[in-house]
């Protein structure tokens, strides 16, 4: 039984590592929720980033070091001549001198072997994990720029759509002031709204294409190529069960992974430095060839066989020095563990807690504000035919409009980009009341 179990921990260490490096799709490597067009961006930028793409072949060879670190050295093989006379360097004056053929193999002390085959899985291990970290980090970095450049993108048709409202108030505005029905500076207070949109909208211009920059070098593309912004995003129902959502932070948190294999790593490692108190066994067997003496007798060939272990002489410098010095990793590996445990729910709740935030305004502008301003627009602009309000305020309530609209869209996309947020610290997906959302993303998994 003391035997099968550290085997059966090799094992499973072994087959985690080979699930770990399985072929996953785009959707479950990243493990963010996207849809359709920001998945496949993604996706390439999951298949181009060259980082990536060498974590999973180092992943790959620490799982061949796996099999390596628990098999047993080369055996060795040699020849040898024993009691030669040096008088003569005859091989038949002296009845002990030999031709000695000998082979040789050092055993390692009874589970030292298992030990180092768990010691290389716990580091391909913690190598899958830092990967999926660093998948994550690369979706959601695609993800945020993604969303930043749907803001950017609805901020220029706000813009465009401020901009011809008042080229016909500007023109409105003249034809009065040439009828007398107006005042020059309705006229004057309209341009200078208008240079400010035109200086406004060369500046989304630049903020769209340095996101598209961004975009294209984080799929690490060789040439520029444009990025369609996303359309008409439905609103986010998410649900959020902050207790939930920080126990399964401290179970699928791919960077507490990573800690979780250090510890582990730092066990074994303790293990083994225990192992090395105790000593490696190199046996030889030897056959040893003689001649016929000077008096013809046929002699007798021997055989010889031997057992080399090494004595812990040194033990105070070596094995009690290698000893402490896992212990003081294992803790020193325990205490960054439980740093990052502990920070996890914290980081969950603000995440949780921005969400839920960001979600109040979102109702309080779409559901209130821009409906008042609505009515303020068109109460205002009757009133300012008639001339019962100023140009000023007339203006003032136009655009207040558009921009409650514009606000709303960051909102909405400041909730995504926090969902991305959310999703990369918790690991995986968060789930959504939203069927068609959760339809989408479950056929983007199976499709993948």
């Amino acid at each position: 039984m003391k035997q099968f179990l550290p085997k059966l921990i090799w094992l499973t260490s072994v087959a985690a590592v080979m699930v770990c490096i399985a072929p996953t799709g785009s959707s479950a490597g990243s493990s963010i929720w996207a849809p359709q067009p920001l998945s496949r961006l993604i996706e390439e930028g999951l298949a181009n980033n060259q980082d990536i793409k060498s974590m999973e072949s180092q992943v790959k060879g620490l799982m061949e070091e796996v099999s390596f670190s628990g098999s047993l050295n080369d055996p060795r093989i040699g020849i040898g001549l024993l009691n030669l006379p040096t008088d003569t360097f005859s091989f038949s004056q002296e009845p002990m001198t030999q031709k000695q053929l000998f082979i040789a193999q050092k055993i390692p002390w009874f589970g030292k072997l298992s030990l180092r085959s768990q010691q290389a899985a716990m580091k391909a291990i913690r190598q899958e994990a830092i990967l999926k970290a660093k998948r994550l980090e690369l979706a959601r970095q695609v993800a945020t720029a993604y969303y930043e450049l749907g803001f950017v993108a609805g901020s220029q048709k706000i813009n465009e759509r401020l901009i011809g409202m008042l080229d016909q108030l500007i023109r409105v505005s003249e034809t009065r002031y040439a009828t007398g029905q107006g005042l020059q500076q309705d006229v004057l207070q309209a341009q200078v709204e208008m240079s400010k949109l035109l200086d406004e909208q060369i500046t989304l211009g630049k903020k769209y294409r340095t996101l598209e920059d961004r975009i294209n070098a984080l799929l690490n593309r060789g040439n520029f190529i444009p990025v369609v912004p996303p359309g008409n995003l439905p609103y986010p129902d998410l649900e959020l069960e902050k207790k939930e959502l920080q126990t399964r932070s401290l179970t699928m948190n791919p960077w507490l992974k990573v800690k979780q294999a250090e510890v582990d790593q730092a066990n074994v490692e303790i293990e083994l430095a225990q192992k090395d108190y105790w000593p490696d066994m190199d046996f030889t067997v030897a056959y040893g060839q003689r001649e016929e003496d000077l008096n013809d007798r046929d002699l007798p060939d021997f055989f010889s066989a031997s057992v080399v272990i090494n004595i812990p002489l040194w033990q105070k410098t070596r094995q009690d020095k290698k000893l402490e010095a896992t212990k003081l990793s294992h803790q020193a590996a325990l205490q960054s563990y439980q740093n990052l445990a502990n920070s996890l729910p914290h980081k969950i709740d603000a995440l949780v807690s921005d969400i839920r935030n960001i979600r109040k305004n979102y109702k309080l502008i779409t559901d209130a504000l821009i409906v008042q301003a609505e009515q303020w627009a068109r109460s205002s602009l009757n009133a300012y035919e008639v001339g019962k309000v100023e140009f000023s305020t007339m203006i003032n309530a136009q655009i207040q409009l558009l921009r409650f609209e514009l606000q709303s869209e960051n909102y909405l996309f400041s909730l995504y980009k926090k969902r991305a947020e959310l999703e990369e610290v918790l690991g995986e997906p968060v789930l959504s009341q939203n069927l068609g959302e959760n339809g989408s993303h479950w056929q983007q998994e199976n499709t993948s």
